[in-house]
């Protein structure tokens, strides 16, 4: 079989867990308003298989004759039939007599890719007004990183390592910690409001695990009823005494 004969590495090789029943991805694709998120969804899915070159264009279809010629059909057959497995039943009618994975991938992209002003005032409109009310640190931190990332993926500003570029990045960070500090309940005030005053931040991530560990810790004494250390436990000087790794933070001079 011509399968046999591909490296395993090769774009025209089959995996025999490569069937046209495969649900690539959760994300169905159902217009405009998910079109991001889905094209994203199925390149991470279609790199992890290697079959991305037959709908980025990279793997064109070989000539009339060419020995790998039924080998790239059938691979172009499997991609088509993933694409039309994460699509509306709507979309599908549209493309089930589709052969080619490339201009089918293109195609979609060229009716649901739209960016526009809206979107991204929608985008910054939530961000700016997200807030964390019943939601856990973890839930709330989730929603923030997805609503940047979008926004991000349709701000997208040329990469390069000069300063200006490199100060643009520090302070897009420092926008997103401000932006995550704002959005938590009143009961994290006393927390954030002593770290903000500090001639070095900590980054997002950081910040992110510190208020983690103070919910899991509240969460401890709420089990337990001591309303005595519940209260102690409130400083933040308190809680980064349980907290070695991040006591720099407040061994700084304000700025």
């Amino acid at each position: 079989m011509m399968n046999s004969l591909v490296d395993f590495n090769d774009l025209l090789y089959l995996h025999p867990s490569d069937t046209l029943g495969v649900n690539l991805v959760n994300e169905q694709l159902v217009g405009t308003e998910n079109y991001r998120v889905w094209s994203r969804a199925m390149m991470i899915t279609l790199t992890a298989k290697n079959k991305l070159g037959f709908v980025d264009g990279s793997c064109r279809k070989p000539m009339e004759g060419s020995p790998i010629l039924y080998q790239w059909e059938r691979c172009n057959a499997i991609v088509l039939s993933w694409i039309m497995n994460t699509v509306s039943k709507e979309i599908f009618a549209g493309i089930i007599y589709s052969t080619d994975a490339f201009s089918v991938w293109k195609d979609l992209k060229e009716r649901f890719n739209k960016v526009n002003g809206s979107r991204i005032y929608a985008l910054h409109r939530k961000i700016v007004c997200s807030a964390q009310g019943n939601l856990t640190i973890s839930g709330y931190y989730s929603r923030m990183r997805q609503l940047w990332d979008e926004y991000d993926s349709l701000v997208t500003l040329p990469s390069c390592e000069c300063q200006t570029y490199r100060a643009y990045i520090e302070h897009d960070q420092q926008q997103k910690l401000l932006q995550f500090f704002m959005g938590l309940n009143d009961i994290y005030t006393n927390f954030w409001s002593q770290i903000l005053p500090m001639s070095s931040l900590p980054t997002l991530g950081q910040a992110y695990s510190l208020i983690s560990q103070e919910e899991s810790h509240r969460g401890i004494l709420s089990v337990i009823g001591n309303h005595s250390v519940a209260i102690t436990a409130d400083s933040p000087t308190a809680f980064y005494s349980r907290n070695p790794k991040m006591k720099k933070f407040f061994s700084q001079e304000p700025l």
